[in-house]
């Protein structure tokens, strides 16, 4: 455990030193998130957080292959280094769109570029054989991961519309995922429970430790699309490499909820924003526009015209993410009685959380400004491009 906090704070202490620096470089190649009728931030913000966090990450897997503990990782997986080259690719791509801002095709090629690349090094969904028989071909799913992939940037792309919303709820969810994965790991191998899922979460907690306080409202910076999908990329490359620790006889034995259990937790962990995206998804297509068209609708614009300040819209959604992405990896270790009280209790605070704080609030006026954390929604790949 000692050796993953190391890799945390490493991420942390890099991301947060170099993110001033790339505040600067923002403001001097014109990487401003402007003013518009649908953003709700008040002035323009430099963007390009991303750049820091790929630093971050960098330094993390660079520090990580000089530990004994971790070394293990490198010596027998290429997958971090593949991670590493496509979060590069995802960071240059969302860079030249915070500059210059692509259409959404070019954006979408560079996510698919990027989880192509992992995939075809390795850092691919594993076949699972059910019954003993192998359903999906190989290609079938480097497929399904580039899907993966690309699904899980858009998500986290759709929730960044706030100060500090994107990192903390993809912070929250890596720290539930990174306590899942090194708890399965340590259980099923117990010499050696060093692994590439848990290492790219704790990395993914890091960035996200090492933003938030540059990103947290009133924001000194946006994440931009550079952050948001290298984000997504990471916390779809962590899942991916959990399917690698599933045993393929569990699933022979029909026990199968333990088998396909590290790729259901992930969807618990990204809900809050799969379920924005799929809000949005919905609600344009039926209003006769693209699904990519933005909007001002998305559950943190709601948070806010409910009554909610900003900080208490985003501590509403901190606690919903938080609900789910814990309560879906407690239940993996659990008894289902416990797993359900504690799922009730959690889920009654969180329902307190979010609607008493209006009934404090009413009849009082609204005094706080509110300050959006991207550009609002800017056209991402095929959804819509970072609000950071």
């Amino acid at each position: 455990m000692r050796a993953y906090l190391l890799v945390i704070v490493v991420a942390a202490a890099v991301t947060y030193l170099t993110t001033p620096l790339v505040r600067r470089l923002a403001q001097r190649v014109g990487a401003v998130t402007p003013l518009r009728d649908r953003d709700v931030h008040t002035v323009p913000i430099p963007r390009l957080g991303g750049l820091a966090m790929l630093l971050g990450t960098g330094a993390a897997l660079l520090v990580s292959s000089r530990i004994p503990f971790l070394s293990r990782v490198f010596d027998t997986d290429p997958g971090p280094l593949w991670v590493l080259v496509g979060a590069a690719v995802v960071v240059a791509v969302g860079v030249a769109d915070d500059i210059v801002q692509l259409d959404a095709v070019t954006k979408l090629a560079g996510q698919v570029l990027a989880a192509g690349i992992m995939g075809w090094q390795g850092v691919s969904l594993l076949q699972l054989p059910i019954g003993g028989v192998t359903l999906l071909s190989g290609r079938t799913m480097m497929v399904i991961t580039i899907l993966v992939v690309v699904v899980s940037v858009n998500a986290v792309n759709f929730v960044d519309g706030l100060d500090g919303l994107a990192a903390g709820i993809v912070g929250i969810g890596a720290i539930a995922f990174f306590g899942y994965s090194y708890a399965l790991q340590r259980g099923s191998v117990p010499d050696d429970f060093s692994s590439l899922a848990t290492l790219i979460a704790a990395i993914t907690v890091g960035v996200c430790l090492g933003f938030l306080p540059h990103n947290a409202h009133p924001a000194r910076i946006f994440m931009g699309d550079s952050g948001s999908m290298l984000l997504g990329l990471l916390l779809a490359s962590s899942t991916i490499a959990a399917t690698s620790t599933v045993d393929p006889g569990t699933v022979a034995a029909e026990k199968i909820a333990p088998a396909f259990f590290p790729l259901l937790l992930p969807i618990a962990v990204l809900l809050v924003p799969f379920s924005d995206m799929l809000l949005a998804v919905v609600r344009r297509t039926r209003a006769g526009k693209a699904f990519w068209h933005p909007d001002k609708k998305h559950l943190h614009h709601r948070l806010l015209q409910m009554g909610h300040s900003h900080r208490v819209a985003v501590l509403v959604m901190y606690s919903w993410a938080a609900f789910l992405s814990f309560g879906a990896a407690t239940s993996a270790f659990l008894p289902l009685t416990q797993a359900l009280a504690v799922a009730f209790a959690a889920g009654c605070l969180v329902l307190a959380l979010t609607f008493l704080p209006l009934y404090w609030r009413r009849g009082r006026p609204t005094v706080e400004p509110v300050s959006d954390q991207t550009g609002a929604d800017r056209e991402p790949a095929p959804p819509e491009a970072s609000r950071t």
